[in-house]
Parts: structure tokens; sequence; C-alpha cells
């Protein structure tokens, strides 16, 4: 992994900055930084090329791709103030690729190329093969898993109300020799254990509702939207994520995370909150060969569970898992949605993410 992104980084910056300084004049770090994150995201690599013999020819998707990531860098709020920058930048403009600014599509165009990247999860895939290129043959020592709050400014669903059960069970014991049916209806967690991956991501809500959360200090917070689910490796590097409903419960999504993140990299440590304090999760990592590092969600006094010295000092490990989430909305846009819907938004965020994720890959080359 090292040799092939140090080979990647040397080249930039030996070879390619000092030809585009040539020719654009002086860069701030912001125009380095978009440049090397373009070279190493390969987003044109899983763009269709799409040909058509009558109408309108399609705008370049490739430049447009490049302008998202460069809106996620800059941390910038909509398409229009993107479209604004690149009018206002000529070096940001021909690095993601239009040499007028006359050639810069209207925000409508940007706008249908957006959803054609939601669709086909562009920024996922790119993310995806970059890990792969980049990590797979390294070994970390622990994965941290957690998740953040995603607001978003759309309706929120009306969950159905739970109806009662018409048929009433008899009152007092049951007969001798016979056996008391108890109809309990299986948990998510518990169905998953027969799931494929394919089969759990498709469980998963994912529609707009209401969650809520115990916050830093105690309290608890409530929010309208989604929420982000991340596997993050040791160096603060993203390796996966998964976007649901805001309601959704942190523990349902750690065995399809867990199982999306095991195929990009090796690690034999999983990290995790009293969220996830369940043995089908514990038993899980532990048939993977790995060491389940998860804290205790203490039900009652008489549960007294608790870390080792050893244990509760590895742990510490996982404040990674709250840097990410905070880089991702501080610095990477991942607190400027405007976009609605599912698809929309986690293409969004992983246009951020895949942006955060060379980036701190590069700072652990250094």
């Amino acid at each position: 992994m090292e040799i092939n992104l140090s080979h990647h980084w040397h080249k930039i910056q030996t070879f390619l900055f000092p030809r585009l300084e040539e020719e654009l004049g002086s860069m701030t770090s912001k125009h380095h930084q978009l440049i090397t994150i373009i070279e190493l995201a390969r987003v044109e690599d899983f763009i269709n090329p799409r040909y058509h013999r009558i109408g309108r020819p399609l705008e370049d998707r490739k430049n447009i791709a490049h302008a998202y990531i460069a809106k996620a860098i800059y941390n910038l709020p909509t398409t229009a103030s993107i479209i604004e920058r690149l009018h206002s930048d000529p070096k940001m403009r021909q690095i993601c690729g239009w040499s007028s600014k006359y050639d810069i599509p209207s925000e409508s165009t940007f706008s249908r190329a957006f959803a054609e990247f939601a669709k086909t999860s562009l920024a996922t895939r790119a993310h995806e093969s970059f890990i792969k290129a980049q990590h797979s043959t390294s070994r970390f020592h622990h994965v941290l898993r957690d998740s953040t709050p995603i607001e978003a400014r759309e309706k929120s669903i009306k969950k159905p109300e739970k109806t009662k059960k018409s048929s009433q069970k008899k009152r007092g014991r049951p007969k001798k020799d016979t056996i008391a049916q108890i109809d309990k209806e299986q948990t998510r967690l518990e169905l998953q254990i027969t799931m494929g991956l394919d089969e759990m991501l498709a469980n998963l809500p994912k529609a707009c509702d209401v969650g809520c959360k115990k916050n830093s200090k105690g309290f608890i917070a409530s929010w309208k939207g989604y929420k982000l689910h991340i596997d993050t490796a040791d160096g603060d590097l993203p390796i996966s994520a998964i976007l649901t409903s805001a309601s959704v419960h942190d523990s349902q999504v750690a065995l399809p995370l867990s199982q999306i993140t095991e195929q990009r990299i090796i690690h034999y440590y999983d990290l995790m909150d009293a969220a996830y304090d369940s043995k089908i999760i514990r038993d899980y990592s532990i048939s993977k060969g790995r060491v389940a590092l998860i804290d205790f969600n203490h039900r009652g006094p008489q549960d007294t569970r608790s870390f080792e010295k050893h244990e509760a000092e590895r742990y510490k490990a996982r404040s990674g898992a709250e840097r990410v989430n905070s880089q991702l909305k501080d610095n990477f846009g991942g607190s400027l949605i405007r976009v609605k819907g599912h698809a929309k938004i986690m293409c969004h965020l992983m246009f951020g993410l895949l942006a955060l994720t060379i980036d701190q890959s590069l700072r652990l080359l250094t």
C-alpha cells in the first residue's frame, strides 16, 4: 500500500504540480489538495460514457464529478455556489476540466448529472476502489464502529401504528402436559444471522424519519433525517459507510457494516460503544477471528461487567471515530446537505468521505 500510494504522491508532487503551475501560475494549498484527490479518486473510471445520435449531447460528466469533489473539499453548500466558484476561480475551473467559463454547464445540467451519480453510487464505488487498491494488503489493529446524525431538509415519513392482535390468549395456567405457545417476533439483528449481505442491506430502513441519541453530555438529542454509520480504521481512515433512517438502532447495522469492511481490509479488533452490546455481535466478531471490544450496556445493578486494564487502554483508540465524524461535517460538506432522498444524500456524503479518505491517507504517509 505505502509503496503504491507514495509512488503516486511522488509523481504528483514532482511532475504534475510543476507542470500545472507553469500553465496556470502559482496555486494555493487547496488547489494542490483538489488536484491530488482528483488524481487518486479516478471517478472517471466509474462513469459510463453515453452517446446519443439525436438531441442535445450530454455535457462531460467527468468534469462535473470533479466539480462535486471540489464542492466537498471547499465545503460549499449548494450546486449554485460551486458553479459561482468555478466562474470566479479559473485555476479551479481548469483543474476540473473546463478551459473557459462559457463551457461550464447550467445548474440544471449539474443536477441531472448528480442524480445519475446518486443512482449509480459513483462516489461509493470510487471510495471502495481506492480502499481496495491502497489499503487491502495492510494489517490494521482496530476498526472503530460508530454512527452520526445527518439532518435533512425533507418531510419525515409517518410510521404506521402497531395493530393489536385480535386473538386473545386464554387466561390462567396452561393445562398439564401442554406447551404454551408464545408468539415472539424476531428482532432484525436475530434475522440478520441467516441473511446475506445484499439481503441485510435491503432490509434496513432508508426513509427520512426522526431519530434520537444521547449526546456527549448525557442529554437526549433528536433530529429529522438519517444516520450515517461508518467503520474507521487506525489512522482515522474511513473504510465503509451505510446510510439508514435516523431511527435505526446502531446495533442493526453492525453485521452488514462489518461484512463490507472485512471484504476491503484485514483487522484484528472491533471497537464499539455500548449501543452495540449484543451477544450476536460479539459472537460474530469472534467467529471471524477478531476480538470484540464493546463497551457494556449495564442493564441493572447486577450487571458488573467491565474492561480489563489492557482492554480499557486499547479501547481509547475509539476516539478516532469521533474525529472522522467531525472532520466529515466540519471540513468536507457533511453538515451542508441541500439535496433530498436517501440516494442523493448518500452520494453527497460519499463525495466528502472519498475526499476525506484520500486526504487522510496522504497525511499518514508524512
